[in-house]
């Protein structure tokens, strides 16, 4: 059994490495595809040209998600649409801590309320479609943490361990250092992964509704 379990975590961490690699995709698209399509690098970019950029990115993610869901489900007998979970009050009331935390963490890190200061930055239409991809962006991360906590738990145990959340923070994390600098940086991603995977298991692992909070973590 612990064999099986072993490589069934393999398996599982697979799939969130792939969701990992499917967020980088977008690097692709933004600094070697479209600058060429383009004939202009990101900061140049028209409203259009963002505009298409979100969408091809959402595009890909949402084709990353819908074939993860269904390998989990189709090769490992794991299916995450399954789930579904009425909260308890205790449990409703540690969802609206974490989302308070972290619109203190986005504020303090903006120097204000994100969505404001992105909708004065960019206008309704533009202010649209970033958080259309934002909603997308979502999906993958929440994906690094529903495989990353499957794997860990069949490792290690203890269920309660917001594992996916480490993982989703290492990744996440590192990836904020390679592209924007910066331990703190990298630090403040790890702490935000492991909220983003507290959340998850606050709410049962019931992604419909772990969608939703961790959108409103991520955006607020």
């Amino acid at each position: 059994m612990k064999i099986m379990n072993k490589k069934m975590g393999w398996n599982f961490l697979g799939l969130a490495v792939t969701a990992f690699g499917g967020l980088g995709i977008e690097v692709l698209y933004a600094f070697l595809l479209e600058p060429l399509l383009f004939g202009a690098q990101m900061g140049s970019w028209s409203d259009g040209q963002s505009i298409a950029h979100w969408i091809l990115t959402c595009a890909t993610w949402g084709g990353i998600g819908v074939w993860l869901v269904r390998s989990a489900r189709k090769n490992y007998s794991l299916d995450i649409l399954s789930v579904r979970e009425n909260l308890q009050a205790w449990q409703w009331a540690a969802v609206l801590v974490l989302v308070a935390a972290s619109v203190v963490i986005q504020y303090l890190d903006w120097g204000g309320f994100k969505p404001l200061i992105e909708y004065q930055r960019l206008g309704a239409v533009l202010f649209l479609f970033q958080y259309l991809y934002y909603a997308f962006e979502t999906v993958l991360f929440m994906m690094i943490i529903v495989f990353g906590q499957k794997a860990c738990e069949l490792w290690l145990g203890h269920e309660k361990i917001p594992y996916g959340g480490l993982i989703c923070g290492l990744t996440w994390g590192l990836g904020h250092i390679l592209s924007k600098g910066g331990l703190l940086i990298g630090l403040h991603g790890l702490l935000w992964g492991i909220m983003l995977g507290a959340a998850y298991l606050v709410v049962n692992k019931d992604i419909r509704k772990a969608w939703v909070v961790l959108f409103v973590m991520f955006v607020l």
